[in-house]
């Protein structure tokens, strides 16, 4: 990820942004309500769920999941449908694939490993984690949005210094994380050209398990169109989650 320097005049200068008090409370407001202390204090999250896909605005069949993530930049997740195991695990700039219906074990190719360093950066961990500001990443308050009869959001973006940014909404009321709004560029289905899409996460369903307070419902859209749906059945902090479970297998036959 850049760490937000330039270069002037021969010389390399960090960039400062200024801290922005409406966005900034915002924030602690959002943090404070999802549990303080205990959420700041979570190192480790084992999730566990079904994973749905949804294609022309229908949902297709489910498949369960099961998630381990290990802040800042771990995670493993094993799919489980009809008795077939697929396996993706990330370790920062490194991930690997295994694929329970052809018996493989590869590595990631680049465009993966780049859509979990995206998936990282427009989290609701890194904005409210502070991950960002090693980035050199600058905040703002955008404003109020309707969210619903009767119901507004609160909305703050992440600007990044390649230009990128990522708008956060918080209901007003309660003051969790409702929305993430974010464009990237994709390669178009059938084609070799490029285009310019936006993305939503609507987190929905929040539950409180152990003073920590989580969506545990997460849909998808991506130009209006819901793509998929996260549903988590549980969700576990600070449980201990081995090493091994993200080094990658001398081979297939390895893959436990």
């Amino acid at each position: 990820m850049p760490l937000g320097l330039e270069a002037q005049s021969g010389t390399t200068v960090a960039k400062t942004a200024v801290p922005d008090p409406k966005a900034e409370a915002i924030i602690a407001r959002a943090i404070e309500v999802s549990g303080g202390n205990s959420y700041l204090s979570v190192t480790t999250v084992i999730g566990r769920g079904f994973y749905t896909p949804f294609q022309d605005k229908q949902p297709q069949t489910p498949t369960r999941f099961l998630d381990y993530l290990v802040f800042p930049d771990r995670e493993r997740t094993e799919f489980t449908s009809s008795g077939i195991r697929t396996i993706q695990t990330n370790t920062g700039e490194t991930g690997w694939v295994y694929d329970g219906a052809t018996k493989t074990l590869t590595d990631m190719k680049a465009g993966q490993i780049a859509d979990f360093k995206r998936s990282m950066r427009t989290s609701i961990e890194n904005l409210l984690r502070g991950w960002w500001k090693k980035d050199g990443a600058s905040l703002s308050y955008v404003g109020r949005r309707e969210a619903g009869l009767a119901r507004r959001n609160e909305t703050v973006r992440l600007t990044y210094p390649d230009g990128s940014s990522i708008e956060y909404e918080f209901a007003a009321r309660e003051g969790l994380p409702a929305k993430v709004i974010y464009k990237r560029v994709r390669t178009k289905a059938d084609s070799d050209q490029t285009e310019e899409v936006t993305e939503e996460d609507h987190l929905a369903k929040p539950i409180t398990m152990g003073g920590i307070t989580a969506a545990w419902v997460v849909d998808h859209f991506v130009n209006g169109a819901q793509v998929s749906r996260i549903n988590f059945e549980s969700i576990e902090y600070n449980k201990p989650v081995a090493e091994s479970l993200f080094t990658k297998p001398l081979n297939a036959k390895s893959v436990k």
